[in-house]
């Protein structure tokens, strides 16, 4: 029933849509239903960000007319899927591989709602692992490096490259995935500034104090949740 709980926070996000908006949109399987709900309305005057070039090529069949973040630096709504929605709208994000443009648009948006099917809800973040994205260069030293920061948060495992039956998984700028199995995150805000301050890490899938509003696919219908 996953799929039919996604198709229908994606339609009711598709909604809050109006005419003459900037509009983000986001990457993963239940972004694309928004994507497609969206398409069918037919507003005028939409302008589209998209998060990634998969979605962007959705986006273009469909016939939604699309910018780039440079050609219009403010978004009026993005809407986007999440790995996991924990408390407080905490997410983990990142498991297709585009958490780097999607934070990038996020952050470039005046409202964000994130759309998910039920399953997604969470108690706690990190049962789902926690995608880190690292330059290419040297990508293995910053893996240990991103290790000895996880020891530190008592995550025992070592984050491991992302790999896919064609080999190395590449973002679309390039760059390598590593996940990081952390089974529970205690401390999200720390775990992300621990993150960052890695020399070759570009972005991690904590998204923190960037969702206003979720949206979630149930059996009956769609819940509302906010922070």
């Amino acid at each position: 029933m996953s799929d039919q709980q996604k198709q229908r926070a994606g339609e009711a996000a598709a909604l809050r849509v109006e005419a003459g908006m900037i509009v983000g949109l986001g990457t993963g399987s239940t972004a694309a239903w928004f994507v497609k709900a969206l398409a069918a309305r037919k507003l005028p005057d939409l302008r589209c960000v998209p998060t990634s070039e998969k979605t962007a090529d959705l986006a273009r069949e469909l016939g939604l007319t699309l910018s780039t973040l440079d050609d219009t630096p403010r978004i009026d709504l993005t809407v986007d899927g999440a790995d996991e929605v924990g408390p407080g709208l905490a997410l983990i994000k990142g498991g297709g591989a585009a958490l780097l443009r999607e934070k990038l648009v996020w952050e470039a948006s005046s409202r964000c709602i994130v759309i998910a099917d039920a399953a997604k809800v969470v108690k706690t973040l990190g049962a789902f692992p926690l995608p880190i994205e690292v330059v290419a260069f040297g990508h293995k030293t910053t893996g240990n490096r991103i290790a000895d920061v996880l020891a530190d948060h008592d995550i025992a495992l070592p984050a491991r490259l992302r790999q896919a039956d064609r080999g190395i998984v590449r973002t679309d700028g390039g760059n390598v995935i590593y996940d990081a199995k952390c089974g529970a995150i205690t401390d999200p805000v720390r775990l992300a500034d621990d993150l960052k301050l890695i020399t070759g890490v570009v972005e991690h899938g904590l998204f923190l104090d960037l969702a206003d509003e979720a949206i979630i696919g149930t059996d009956d219908g769609v819940d509302l949740l906010t922070p």
